[in-house]
């Protein structure tokens, strides 16, 4: 099972301090945590996007390019690229290059996106975002498995005879999961291509997200790609951990309190209660995320978002530290001796579908 960390890449006032960083010093911050991440024995790094403040993660494979220069382990993905506003050429060149700068170890996940501005900025209507992303992403999905491409659609000028370069590495796709906090349309999708579904899981209660991911898994065996239990499934989180509990609680309150998603509505303990929100000792950070077998199966991805709401950057990697240390060992363990044979424990990256193509 693959354990990693996801960020949104906000720029927030620290609300016990009251300083906001930079746009440089967030971006720099963020290169500092994936290395943490790697250092530590994490498996993923993911990074959002967005083209709006106060976020600074408008050009991941920027960013990724160079995080994949300065490690050699970890898998490089997205916790959103934005499969309705950007052009799936583009899409589909920047992450093959990417894809060969980093020796294959790269995956992305599509999204809707959450901000309506976005829309018309990239000339967009947000009344199309799901057509929008069935339709872009059905033009991404062709054009890396096939050489030359002929292909015409609603909401981009038609192709004829094109070529995207470069090609995939190995003439091995990325992989992709579709991500969604609450669209059953995405889910479909995920199912429909037999690519991975990650539930966001950070905002809404477990049996939403039971719903979703049960939906995707019995469509993703009404298509033929396996068993229900087969389906590739990826779950997001959010935990603040300290040696014991009270403390931990006293220490992220401020920034929950302030956070600019959540903060100045329901409390802390409400919040903690209704969702996968995990703040706590490691040992409570195990057995919650322990818990989200219950009701999602066994799955194949698990990220936690650590540097949100203005947590400064010792902070968060200090939590990194009780992640790779204490949390992310005995979770492997666990997680591995419940899975069934025959499900499988990660996505199908690069090299192992290199290898099956070989065999």
């Amino acid at each position: 099972m693959q354990f990693g960390i996801f960020t949104v890449g906000d720029v927030t006032t620290d609300p016990t301090t009251g300083r906001t960083p930079t746009e440089h010093e967030r971006i720099k911050n963020t290169v500092a945590i994936a290395l943490k991440a790697e250092e530590v024995g994490l498996d993923v790094f993911a990074t959002g996007e967005h083209h709006n403040p106060p976020f600074v993660p408008s050009s991941p494979t920027t960013l990724l390019g160079h995080i994949a220069a300065r490690t050699e382990n970890l898998i490089l993905s997205t916790s959103t690229t934005l499969i309705t506003t950007n052009d799936p050429v583009k899409i589909a060149e920047d992450y093959a290059t990417l894809q060969h700068l980093a020796d294959g170890r790269v995956d992305l996940m599509m999204g809707r996106g959450n901000t309506g501005p976005v829309y018309p900025w990239f000339g967009q209507d947000i009344r199309q975002g799901i057509p929008l992303a069935i339709e872009h992403y059905a033009l991404l999905h062709k054009l890396w498995r096939e050489d030359v491409v002929d292909w015409e659609g609603k909401f981009r000028s038609a192709l004829q005879g094109f070529t995207s370069t470069p090609r995939p590495l190995d003439g091995v796709p990325p992989f992709v999961w579709h991500g969604s906090i609450r669209s059953p349309e995405i889910a479909e999708q995920a199912a429909y291509y037999g690519d991975g579904f990650f539930a966001n899981h950070i905002f809404w209660p477990k049996h939403h997200t039971e719903k979703m991911v049960r939906l995707y898994r019995q469509r993703y065996a009404h298509y033929g790609h396996g068993t229900p239990e087969q389906a590739i499934v990826g779950l997001g989180g959010q935990v603040f951990m300290r040696k014991n509990s009270q403390d931990a609680v006293r220490d992220f309150r401020p920034y929950f309190d302030n956070a600019p998603v959540y903060g100045h509505g329901p409390t802390l303990e409400e919040f903690s209660r209704e969702t996968p929100l995990t703040v706590g000792s490691p040992q409570e950070v195990i057995e919650r995320t322990l818990s989200f077998r219950d009701y999602v199966g066994d799955y194949q991805r698990q990220l936690f978002l650590v540097d949100h709401a203005g947590l400064p950057l010792k902070t968060v990697l200090e939590q990194l530290d009780i992640l790779g240390e204490e949390v992310v060992p005995v979770l492997r363990k666990e997680f591995a001796s419940l899975r069934p044979a025959g499900v499988p424990a990660t996505a199908p990256l690069h090299p192992a579908v290199l290898a099956s193509k070989e065999v």
